[in-house]
């Protein structure tokens, strides 16, 4: 069996009682259903697709692209069954660009030619997101016009960017037949895969490469997959519980960025204290020094939060850390806006009022004892207070915080929903043979409904990724991690939680702490990188949550030497010494930012801000003599300008 981002179900004590009623209340949104169109040519043999020439023809994208000016290599574009049974309408939608002509359907040349899969997150965020802003041909400017993306990752293999699962983007269901959970997707993609090699015969046995974002979560649940797996890599991943890779990282987040707390001492000596007192400061070794533990709050502290409103409301620990999830990663911040903006709404006036009487000041911070109104979740506490008290993100709403060097307020166009301005126009919705039974939505919300019916199955163990590495290895299929080291939503240093826990070759973790610098196409420093028993890790300085979208000629050029090709770089020899040499700079757990710009504005960037250098220095000097348990010492200064170390 080969697996891939299973998340299997985790639950404990209360947490399983609370998700159990959001489960029963999401349940109760009733989803429309959704089918594909019959197009002119069709072929005859609907639910076969052994005609693969017929397939071929009636799936080219032959009709012109309206604002699309450039010269495409040819594509493919559709929906497959994915043979569900009772359900032929449910469906996965493909767009399919091929490297050169004929390289998907010329079995005979392209045998050998890698092929690639590329899944965005969510759950339930439309794989056309990774298409039109981040890793696909056509990218748009901020007046909406098509514009061609010289980093596409379609100039090194074929690619196929998949909605996924069913229902998602422009893939299709039957309104009783949405997935209840990650099983149940993983059945389905393989349906899916079963037909589309029918339709192209070659991509059984040319290698395919499964790469992915965020909760780009799918897994092969058979032993006999109709596909020959090659490798998997996954940027900025959600590998594990929010207790595991979100909240363990909000020191290191604020090491890297003191921006977001206006480079103030006493602030992050809170945060960590928090960190300290909710049990999320695990330490890191290289070789790892034993297991690290599943990290669960504990339960006094979510009732004691709560009874500071009174026993008749949720508590923010409870809500933040079991509803929200289900919402945090999605790949912009345009989705974690619209649930604040819905929290908001529904809160009582009394409970704001509660909110704004509970704002500390420096004064008591730290106090010894966990924050009686956020208990333990230490992100959305981070977030609040530089949307309170820090510029440039100070007075913003959720829109002025996605991606840390961005405090743009509203986000810079194009965004996720201006894309849907392209893909729902007539023309293009025909000549991608689109369904006509549903407008294109970028991600499931909570209007629309949502994966798995709200039951986001979010806890899962430490030993996980044990179990999947194992399985990797018994079919010989090397795994890649990316993080962009400016990622807040989802950090690198969780990452490096789950690799450090995580046994592959028979050791666990790393036995030497990354620190060997790459670059990208002009030479440029992107991050640095670390290759381990068939494992590799890779940095990228200067990227947030979408590295290919931030660090494009980075993204690209680490694609097609390190995933599509094997650089050997970074990689530990069995006499101790990496390929490239280490670097004592990066051999720090942080890149540090604190030099960079933050841009502002409003709809587009209007400036950027940059810490005069004395507040810099007296940062600088704090950080090197302090106790941060569980914080890296900073590294010096220019690496994370995107200068070579």
């Amino acid at each position: 069996m080969i697996m891939m981002m299973t998340v299997p179900i985790y639950r404990h004590g209360l947490l399983t009682i609370i998700m159990t009623a959001l489960h029963v209340v999401a349940q109760s949104v009733s989803l429309p259903p959704s089918f594909p169109h019959l197009y002119p040519g069709i072929p005859n043999t609907q639910g076969d697709f052994s005609d693969s020439r017929a397939w071929q023809k009636y799936f080219e994208v032959t009709d012109a692209l309206p604002n699309v000016t450039f010269p495409l290599t040819r594509s493919y574009a559709g929906n497959l069954p994915v043979n569900r049974p009772n359900h032929p309408n449910n469906t996965l939608f493909f767009w399919a660009f091929e490297k050169d002509s004929g390289s998907l359907t010329n079995q005979e040349e392209c045998g050998d030619d890698p092929w690639v899969i590329w899944l965005n997150g969510g759950p339930g965020a439309s794989s056309l997101l990774g298409l039109t802003l981040e890793n696909g041909p056509i990218h748009f400017a901020p007046d909406f016009s098509a514009i061609p993306n010289a980093f596409s990752w379609d100039k090194a293999a074929d690619v196929l960017w998949v909605d996924q699962p069913v229902g998602t983007g422009w893939s299709t269901s039957d309104a009783d037949a949405f997935v209840t959970d990650e099983d149940q997707v993983g059945v389905d993609f393989m349906g899916f895969l079963s037909n589309l090699v029918q339709v192209f015969p070659a991509l059984a046995t040319r290698p395919l490469y499964l790469t992915g974002e965020s909760y780009a979560g799918t897994y092969f649940s058979t032993p006999h997959p109709p596909v020959k797996v090659a490798k998997i890599a996954m940027g900025d991943g959600s590998y594990a519980a929010d207790e595991t890779v979100i909240y363990p990282a909000v020191p290191s987040v604020l090491e890297t960025y003191p921006q977001l707390i206006g480079y103030d001492p006493d602030v992050l000596k809170y945060f960590q204290e928090q960190t300290h007192l909710c049990g999320f400061d695990l330490n890191l070794t290289y070789p790892q020094n034993g297991i690290l533990p599943t990290v669960v709050p504990p339960v006094s502290d979510i009732v004691g939060a709560s009874s500071q409103r009174g026993s008749g409301s949720m508590s923010r620990t409870q809500r933040n850390m079991l509803l929200k999830r289900t919402l945090r990663h999605v790949e912009r911040a345009e989705q974690v806006r619209k649930r604040e903006v819905g929290r908001r709404t529904k809160r009582s006036a009394q409970a704001q009022r509660h909110r704004e009487v509970l704002k500390r000041d420096l004064t008591l911070r730290p106090n010894g004892t966990i924050d009686p109104f956020y208990g333990c979740d230490t992100f959305d506490e981070m977030v609040d207070y530089a949307l309170n008290f820090s510029a440039p993100w100070a007075g913003n709403d959720l829109n002025g915080f996605d991606f840390i060097p961005d405090a743009l307020d509203p986000e810079a166009l194009p965004t996720p929903d201006s894309v849907g301005v392209f893909l729902n126009d007539p023309r293009v919705v025909s000549a991608i043979h689109a369904p006509t039974s549903k407008n294109w939505t970028w991600v499931f919300t909570l209007e629309h409904g949502y994966p798995f019916g709200g039951g986001f199955n979010d806890g899962i163990p430490m030993n996980f990724f044990s179990q999947l590495a194992s399985n990797l290895s018994s079919h010989d299929i090397p795994w890649v991690f990316m993080s962009g080291n400016a990622d807040g939503l989802l950090p690198h240093f969780g990452t490096e939680v789950v690799i450090q826990n995580t046994t592959f070759g028979g050791i666990q973790g790393f036995t030497q702490r990354p620190s060997t610098p790459f670059y990208d196409s002009q030479g440029n420093f992107a991050g640095k990188v670390h290759q381990e028993r068939n494992l590799t890790f890779a940095l990228f300085a200067e990227a947030g949550h979408t590295i290919p979208a931030e660090r494009p000629d980075a993204s690209l050029t680490f694609f097609k030497e390190f995933i599509l090709g094997c650089n050997p770089l970074g990689t530990v020899l069995p006499d101790g010494t990496t390929i490239g040499g280490t670097n004592a700079t990066l051999a720090q757990s942080i890149l540090p930012a604190y030099r960079d710009p933050i841009f502002f504005g409003s709809g587009t960037i209007a400036g950027s801000t940059v810490a005069p250098a004395a507040t810099v220095a007296a940062w600088e000097a704090f950080v090197a003599t302090a106790d941060l348990s569980g914080v890296s010492a900073p590294t010096p200064t220019g690496i994370a300008a995107g200068k070579n170390p």
